[in-house]
């Protein structure tokens, strides 16, 4: 993708991408990871992240309703070192104006091959469809009961398109307990597609992806306090009647990375399945927003 001039090239002298020790279970193995930084205010509180299938463009959606796309620069062997980014867009709302204060908490991302950009938002919960990355002229889609007693802010927090189209979605949180519903919209209407079963060890759904495998991975995270956020990376086998074949890909130490939210699967040049993750930052000065990658080990030459 070519970009004009002006697009900043953030080469990220300080990226750790050796040396870096990460201690972690599942089958995932650490490949590198880099900070990501931009000259623009807006910058930040990234909860959704896209990669094209060759895993080079990217598009990245932020929870105060900001979007920006470009290029992820890697090393011959494959490991971050930098970002190609567009300067970012405020999306527009149904009512032709900028996302405000009220109804801003985008999360979830979904890049449909026709390029279609449908984002799932956790104030006023509801999923969105966008005719391109410009973030304008967007549809409503319909809005299924049982979203309407979602908690604001745990909501639709994670967001995937399957190769027929189809959207799913779940919440971070359900009232009472129990496990996760995963939605499903067909094109036409919502329905529950399966249940993800909840381990209640504090880990949350935080973003998910359908892979070139036709697989569905989940992204969770723990907040501990005072040491920091652990990450969780679920695989599940989609079947037209649910999700099956629940395997754990991976598991963080508390502190390990910052508090990874966006998930991107792909397959590299060598046929590897890889995992590519966004942190939120949160505007923090205390946190910063990452970008991680994992390679799984099964898809190893």
């Amino acid at each position: 993708m070519r970009f004009r001039p002006g697009r900043a090239l953030i080469l990220l002298a300080c990226a750790l991408v050796l040396g870096f020790a990460v201690r972690s279970e599942g089958e995932a193995v650490f490949v590198s990871r880099m900070v990501w930084t931009m000259d623009d205010p807006a910058f930040g509180g990234w909860s959704g992240l896209e990669l094209s299938t060759n895993g080079s463009a990217f598009t990245a959606i932020g929870d105060r309703g900001w979007l920006t796309n470009g290029v992820l620069i890697r090393t011959g062997a494959g490991r971050l070192t930098g970002i190609d980014a567009a300067p970012m867009r405020r999306l527009d709302d149904t009512a032709d104006a900028f996302i405000g204060d009220s109804v801003r908490d985008a999360e979830g991302l979904a890049l449909a091959p026709d390029g279609r950009v449908f984002v799932s938002f956790e104030g006023v919960r509801r999923v969105m469809s966008y005719p391109d990355a410009r973030g304008m002229e967007p549809t409503l889609l319909p809005i299924y009961r049982d979203f309407i007693g979602l908690t604001p802010n745990t909501s639709l927090e994670a967001l995937a398109i399957g190769v027929d189209g189809a959207l799913y979605t779940l919440p971070e949180a359900i009232h009472g307990g129990g496990p996760f519903p995963v939605y499903r919209f067909d094109g036409a209407k919502w329905q529950v597609f399966a249940r993800v079963r909840n381990l209640d060890d504090g880990f949350v759904p935080v973003g998910a992806d359908i892979g070139p495998d036709g697989r569905f991975y989940l992204l969770e995270r723990k907040l501990r306090r005072r040491i920091g956020f652990a990450s969780r990376v679920r695989r599940f086998d989609l079947g037209a009647e649910g999700l099956a074949g629940e395997v754990l890909l991976l598991r963080t130490r508390p502190g390990t990375h910052d508090n990874l939210e966006g998930l991107a699967a792909w397959r590299d040049a060598a046929g590897r399945m890889r995992l590519t993750m966004v942190s939120d930052d949160n505007f923090g000065p205390w946190q910063k927003t990452e970008l991680v990658e994992y390679l799984l080990p099964s898809e190893r030459r």
